[in-house]
C-alpha cells in the first residue's frame, strides 16, 4: 500500500507534464504537483536516514561507556557558578580537584576509601500535594 502510494506520487508529477506538454502551456497545477512530489521525496529520504541510523546507533556505546575503565568521574559538587569540585577514581586512588572558570587545580590525594564518609541522600520524590500537607501539618 505505501509502495504504491509512493510510486503514485513520485509518477504523478511526470504524468501531468506529459499530458500538458502537447500544449506547450504553463500550468501552476503541474508545477505546484511537482513541488509537493519533490518535497515528499525529500521528507521520506530524510524520514528513511533517520530511521536507520536510529536503528545503526543503538548498538554503539554511549557517555561514559566511551571513557578509560581506569579514570572514573566518582561525583561532582557544585560550589556557584563555574565552581566545582570533583572526585575522580584513577587507578584505584582517589584525586579531588577543584574546577573553576580559570581551570583545574589538585587539592588532595585520598589514598584510602574508608577516608571517604559515604552518606546516602535519601531523593525523595516529592509532589505537590505532599508539599501541602506537610504545610499543613506544620501548623
Amino acid at each position: 500500500m505505501k509502495g504504491a502510494a509512493s510510486a503514485l506520487i513520485i509518477l504523478f508529477p511526470s504524468l501531468v507534464s506529459a499530458a500538458d506538454s502537447s500544449g506547450q502551456e504553463f500550468s501552476f497545477l503541474s508545477s505546484i504537483l511537482q513541488m509537493v512530489a519533490a518535497l515528499a521525496l525529500v521528507i521520506g529520504l530524510i524520514l528513511l536516514i533517520w530511521h536507520f541510523s536510529g536503528k545503526l546507533m543503538r548498538g554503539l556505546p554511549v557517555g561514559q561507556q566511551l571513557l578509560s575503565k581506569h579514570i572514573r568521574l566518582v561525583e561532582t559538587r557544585y560550589l556557584g557558578p563555574k565552581k566545582a569540585l570533583m572526585l575522580f577514581e584513577v587507578g584505584g586512588e582517589y584525586l579531588l580537584l577543584a574546577s573553576s572558570d580559570t581551570g583545574l587545580t589538585f587539592i588532595k590525594q585520598i589514598d584510602m576509601l574508608e577516608e571517604i564518609e559515604v552518606i546516602e541522600e535519601k531523593q525523595e520524590q516529592s509532589s505537590f500535594a505532599t508539599l501541602l500537607t506537610r504545610l499543613r501539618q506544620k501548623k
